[in-house]
């Protein structure tokens, strides 16, 4: 076939398809003149009911281009979507570049198609327009779903957290960031890994760290940092296990948990780190906002007398103020005290008291203790604390928590409010944290008649208050505040020099027994439970309880006023009948501590009483 032949076939298949465009851009010739006339306001035009068609939804034009589209040819459509894209070309001064795809080859339908819509002149027909419209919607879509992606994958990136602390080394590991920049002694670093190997070993010391921060202990006071002052510590030898195994992750920042029996030196443990935090604090921030830095609660008045005697003596002459604040006595003076302090030591329900009246500002404490607080649980202060702790941590602090049990409510209240805490446990053979007496304590138990207790109270004190024993201090516990009450008033008529401390005496009554009796110018003092946790009474040499207390643990707790500081003591238990219930669980404190157990409390039965 010749050349002619074909492009006379061509030229016949077109031709319908050819009258039909060329009626749809005679249309819109007829519609762009007619908008000229009206624009100069001779004739009204025809085509304003297209103009509103083209206002119409995008739903509504997309379909209106597609039924346009469907009357074309495969051919004239891609002879039509060329055109368009020349005009383009010469329109937008080639911003936008054919694809190269686009320049191969087209057949000959598309060269014939495509000269018949350029010898028609049309500049950029109304349904072509709609169908570039569409196009560009799809490419901007994709390019805004692109962009959506890009700042998801940025947002994440953005929000991990970065550790901008300084990472400290032990041994050459590497540790986690410290809070304060805490460094080990040069001289503790170059100890053998064997002499912190058999110090932990010796003293019955277990470290549970999540972190694994593989801190050494500060086994001598010279190892201390810079700023972490114990001058006053300076009588004893060296520091305590729970001190020499706390101090170094608290004066790096960690939230800890110390395990430890009564008598432990727990007070310095937390006492030291809190003096030098506090200190650093006051002199980086001189806002105008609360001055209280750190918080340390105790579960009773006499407990957090004794704490802030102590803290005083490390605040010194800093500059650095403290208050004691707690319940039984006018509130004038200790409010007053709170407008200067940095450190509370406080009571709970006496401190809560002051938060709700808003005379006690905790929103920049950062550093939070809470003593004993096995006993404050025990004592039904949960309630009171979870008040406090919402309060503290708006400010996020540093949490330190001292008990002499392990038990899962002391876990559960720990693991509301504190973050990757450090457990460190002092105690022989005791990595639990279970109850357990203290293994210097001689216990000696006697199962006697209700009747004949005071009796043998009497004889107890001759035994041990006679010759040059005589000064020796000794302890007396009872189990009510009439009672003990009762045993004061026996023992003051026999000629002994006695005081007493329960809750029904004032408590500058009891503040008063209490340093006659620390300073030895009384050495007996009757006591309720009240005095037997926490207390640092130097040097009692025995403790006797005239009645058995309502649970195990409290016989533990009385017990552990004696055999303190590393000092050998002697524990005797007048155990009658009615207190059979609990010979279960004295058998078994007994035991652990490798004592005698007397075959009279073993007929009460060796079965604990479920509580």
């Amino acid at each position: 076939m010749s050349k002619r032949d074909r492009e006379d076939d061509v030229e016949q298949a077109t031709q319908p398809k050819k009258a039909k465009k060329g009626d749809k851009y005679a249309r819109e010739k007829q519609r762009r003149a007619e908008k000229a006339e009206a624009s100069a306001g001779t004739v009204k035009p025809a085509s304003e009911k297209k103009e509103k068609e083209e206002k119409k939804p995008k739903a509504e034009k997309s379909n209106e281009a597609a039924i346009d589209g469907a009357i074309l040819t495969d051919a004239e459509k891609r002879a039509l979507k060329r055109e368009k894209k020349r005009a383009k070309k010469e329109k937008r001064e080639a911003k936008r570049a054919l694809a190269e795809g686009d320049e191969e080859a087209v057949s000959d339908e598309e060269v014939v198609a495509e000269e018949a819509a350029t010898n028609e002149a049309v500049a950029e027909p109304a349904y072509i327009a709609l169908e570039d419209m569409k196009e560009g919607e799809k490419k901007k879509s994709k390019k805004s779903k692109s962009e959506k992606s890009e700042k998801s994958r940025k947002s994440e990136k953005s929000s991990k957290p970065e550790t901008v602390a300084p990472i400290s080394t032990v041994n050459g590991d590497s540790t986690v960031p410290t809070l304060s920049g805490y460094q080990e002694h040069s001289d503790l670093k170059a100890l053998p890994q064997k002499t912190i190997d058999d110090f932990l070993a010796a003293q019955f010391i277990s470290i549970s760290d999540p972190l694994k921060a593989g801190f050494r202990p500060i086994t001598e006071f010279k190892f201390l940092p810079s700023g972490a002052d114990a001058k006053h510590l300076e009588g004893f030898k060296a520091p305590s296990p729970i001190q020499a195994a706390s101090w170094p992750f608290l004066l790096a920042g960690r939230d800890a948990i110390g395990i430890a029996e009564t008598g432990s030196g727990k007070t310095m443990a937390f006492g030291v780190p809190c003096v030098r935090y506090v200190n650093s604090a006051n002199k980086k921030d001189h806002s105008r906002g609360s001055k209280i830095r750190a918080v340390i609660v105790s579960p009773t008045r006499e407990l957090a007398q004794q704490i802030f005697d102590q803290l005083s003596k490390l605040v010194g002459s800093s500059g650095t103020s403290a208050v004691c604040i707690y319940g039984g006595v006018p509130k004038d003076e200790q409010r007053a005290g709170l407008r200067t302090a940095s450190i509370i030591v406080a009571t709970p329900g006496r401190l809560n008291d002051f938060i709700q009246e808003g005379a006690a500002d905790l929103s920049n404490v950062g550093f939070f203790v809470l003593d004993e607080a096995d006993r404050m649980l025990d004592k039904g202060f949960e309630a009171e604390i979870k008040k406090i702790t919402a309060e503290i941590t708006k400010s996020t602090p540093q949490t330190v928590m001292f008990t002499a049990t392990w038990p899962p409510s002391i876990r559960e209240l720990a693991a509301t409010f504190m973050k990757d805490p450090v457990r460190i446990n002092i105690g022989q053979d005791n990595p639990t944290g279970d109850l357990r007496a203290n293994v210097r304590v001689t216990q000696l138990v006697e199962v006697v008649d209700p009747r004949g207790k005071e009796q043998r109270l009497l004889q107890l004190l001759k035994q041990y208050q006679s010759g040059p024993n005589k000064d020796d201090k000794i302890l007396v516990f009872c189990l009510y505040k009439k009672e003990a009450t009762r045993v004061e008033g026996f023992i003051a008529s026999k000629g002994l020099r006695v005081a007493g401390i329960h809750g029904d005496l004032g408590q500058n009554q009891r503040t008063a027994s209490l340093e006659a009796f620390k300073s030895g110018k009384v050495p007996l003092l009757v006591a309720t439970d009240v005095a037997a946790r926490g207390l640092d009474i130097p040097n009692v040499k025995v403790v006797i309880n005239v009645t058995f207390p309502l649970t195990v643990e409290d016989y533990v707790h009385r017990i552990g006023r004696t055999g303190r500081a590393g000092q050998e003591g002697l524990a005797v238990t007048l155990f009658t009948e009615h207190d059979k219930g609990l010979s279960g669980g004295l058998i078994n404190v007994l035991k652990a501590a490798k004592q005698k157990v007397p075959e009279e409390l073993m007929k009460f039965g060796t079965v604990c009483r479920a509580a």
